[in-house]
């Protein structure tokens, strides 16, 4: 079994929408992409599945979430984002600023063009 092949225990993340057959699925592209880049976090030994697991529920059961799970992936960039600045691999403010700037960059991008940061009319 090549390590492609090896199923990651990140699969079995609480709440984790799934299809029939188990797999996760996305409903949009950066969904998919927050996973993959968890999956590659944790398996370059940045945090532990335990460790990875406690800031997911932690974020997953705050009041404020949504009941329906409509904000699950919001929830799961929100763990990883207080997971990676916890253990001092990321800068809250820098996120912070990065969050913002993709958002102006999503509002200046004409609908169906791919959404760059450079797009974002206050970014230097």
């Amino acid at each position: 079994m090549s390590a492609c092949d090896a199923p990651s225990p990140l699969r079995q993340s609480p709440g984790l929408p799934k299809s029939a057959e188990g797999d996760p699925v996305f409903v949009e592209p950066w969904n998919a992409q927050a996973f993959a880049m968890t999956v590659h976090l944790h398996e370059r030994g940045l945090f532990s599945w335990g460790e990875w697991a406690e800031a997911l529920s932690a974020e997953l059961h705050r009041p404020e979430r949504a009941e329906d799970g409509s904000d699950y992936f919001d929830g799961w960039v929100a763990a990883l984002t207080g997971l990676l600045v916890s253990k001092g691999l990321a800068d809250a403010d820098t996120v912070l600023t990065l969050q913002e700037s993709w958002k102006r960059a999503a509002e200046a991008t004409p609908h169906g063009s791919p959404i760059l940061l450079e797009n974002d009319p206050m970014r230097v």
